[in-house]
């Protein structure tokens, strides 16, 4: 994984991270199931960039 997509991912979940937050104070479903759907996309890309490195040996 190269450190570009390390830090592109990491962003997105802490933007996610944040939007989440903001849901919980502002008291606003939308925007925290938007803040958790960030955040597992980052994941899954954080995980599939794993799955790469491993076969690349």
């Amino acid at each position: 994984m190269s450190a570009t997509d390390k830090i592109k991912n990491a962003a997105q979940d802490i933007a996610g991270k944040a939007k989440e937050a903001l849901g919980d104070a502002k008291d606003d479903d939308s925007l925290r199931a938007e803040g958790q759907k960030d955040q597992v996309a980052a994941d899954a890309k954080q995980r599939g960039e794993h799955v790469k490195d491993a076969f690349k040996g």
